[in-house]
């Protein structure tokens, strides 16, 4: 793992309290996994709220799932930052 990955996972874990562990398991989960289908979006996004113990509202869900399967999501983090915290 090189030290900006290692970076990122320290940052998940402490702002959101996320085993590292655990998002290697749903990275590799998701690995095959079609961004397209909303069905599989709202799945993971749903199953990582509950990871993070961070419950969302219906509404911020729906915002992220339909950024995600029109790929319409940021590529930095303070854009990406910004999408959550809507």
């Amino acid at each position: 793992m090189n030290n900006f990955q290692k970076g990122l996972f320290d940052k998940i874990q402490q702002k959101a309290n996320i085993n590292p562990d655990d998002v290697y398991k749903v990275a590799d989960s998701v690995k095959h996994a079609n961004f397209k289908d909303e069905k599989t979006v709202r799945k993971l996004v749903r199953h990582l709220s509950k990871l993070a113990n961070k419950p969302i509202s219906k509404e911020k869900e729906d915002k992220i799932v339909q950024s995600i399967v029109k790929n319409d999501v940021p590529m930095d983090m303070n854009s990406l930052n910004q999408l959550f915290k809507k």
